[in-house]
């Protein structure tokens, strides 16, 4: 059966009991399965390396048309995709695996970023309502890892020529309960499947 979607969530970290980018993905995930599109969700560990290479055997597995990873940034206050991948990794506090690299590339002579293909822009103008906007920057902790490892596997395996894929990140529960990020999700993997041009909007969209 063909694969509309790949959704990819993490696992927690940093001590807590749930990560709101997999319950996200989750609730999404059910939601647009109801509306009959073919979904496949993996939940990722958040260690470097590691869930860059699970996400990418998926893709091949699987071959999907558009892949949306997501993952938890707690300081935010709404919904952003991102538009760019950094090649470096650079920790905070330690992954999972107990790994702390700093000033490391994720992928030796890669280039130094790849862009989204999603219709960033237009995602978040498809929120109605629901605090978001597009962001610059995807950090350098295991999120980033794994939006530059998903860019570049979309860039160089000529195989997987055409699949479509990027990042979004989502807030922390008591900012906006997973319900209702889990709504906001499926409206803007919805609005990716159908749009291939990006909205000419100004300021990230800011809502």
């Amino acid at each position: 059966m063909t694969t509309d979607l790949l959704l990819t969530g993490f696992a927690p970290f940093a001590g807590a009991a749930v990560n709101e980018s997999w319950e996200a993905v989750r609730r999404a995930a059910a939601q647009l399965k109801a509306q009959g599109l073919a979904v496949q969700t993996l939940e990722l560990p958040v260690e470097f390396g590691r869930a860059g290479e699970l996400l990418t055997a998926a893709v091949r597995a699987h071959r999907p048309s558009l892949v949306v990873a997501v993952g938890l940034a707690a300081g935010r206050t709404g919904i952003s995709p991102e538009r760019v991948a950094v090649n470096v990794r650079d920790a905070r506090i330690p992954d999972n695996a107990g790994a702390s690299p700093v000033d490391e590339p994720i992928v030796a002579g890669g280039p130094v970023g790849y862009f989204s293909t999603l219709p960033i822009k237009a995602m978040v103008a498809a929120l109605d309502g629901v605090p978001g906007s597009v962001s610059q920057t995807a950090g350098t902790y295991v999120c980033n890892d794994v939006f530059y490892a998903l860019q570049h596997l979309l860039a160089t395996d000529e195989e997987l020529s055409g699949i479509r894929g990027g990042f979004v990140h989502v807030p922390s529960a008591d900012v906006l309960d997973t319900a209702a990020t889990g709504r906001a999700l499926a409206r803007m993997v919805e609005v990716a499947q159908r749009t291939e041009v990006d909205a000419s909007l100004t300021g990230g969209a800011e809502h």
